[in-house]
């Protein structure tokens, strides 16, 4: 099934991401993934972004629901935008003399920071898209992981949008789903 990334900008209160989870919950949809940031600019906005897996009618019929949602301001389904995604990982490597050059390597290698340095491990902290996650876990896996911190993915639509389409047609300015007039 394709996977939805979705933003939703809510009203900043107590019980919304409940709301906004129950509506996947409810129809036996999986949030993969969940990230909930309150507005640095307008603290009584909060903005979730949520990827899900489904069929494209039943997540539609989602975000209709989410629409209807009194404290939902805005959603926007990320299906057919071009944009930028990122999570943040860190990940707690087990090293010894042997194996300390190599996860230097890596580190190196994945434009990656050492965060904690300590006698037999050493904490490393990597944002990238979830290829670059997945391929940093796979190279470090090998040498000893001992503890993995994710965050969720966290999106935000490009600045100029090169490959979105709807209905066959190009997206005209303002129909993007995206807010054109409030920063994000």
């Amino acid at each position: 099934m394709p996977s939805h990334t979705i933003s939703v900008l809510v009203e900043n209160e107590f019980g919304v991401l409940a709301r906004v989870a129950g509506l996947f919950s409810s129809r036996g949809f999986n949030i993969e993934s969940l990230t909930v940031n309150e507005d640095p600019i307008d603290p009584t906005v909060s903005r979730i972004v949520l990827v899900s897996s489904g069929d494209d009618q039943i997540l539609e019929q989602i975000s209709k629901q989410l629409n209807k949602l009194v404290t939902v301001i805005k959603v926007a389904d990320f299906k057919d935008v071009d944009t930028v995604e990122r999570e943040l990982i860190m990940v707690k490597v087990a090293v010894d003399e042997r194996t300390r050059s190599e996860l230097d390597s890596i580190v190196q290698a994945f434009r990656a920071h050492i965060v904690d340095i300590g006698p037999r491990s050493q904490t490393v902290e990597v944002t990238g898209d979830a290829a670059k996650i997945k391929a940093f876990i796979g190279l470090v896996r090998p040498l000893g992981i001992k503890e993995i911190v994710r965050t969720g993915t966290i999106a935000m639509a490009r600045s100029v949008q090169l490959n979105s389409y709807r209905a066959g047609g190009r997206v005209k300015p303002g129909e993007d789903g995206l807010d054109s007039d409030r920063v994000q």
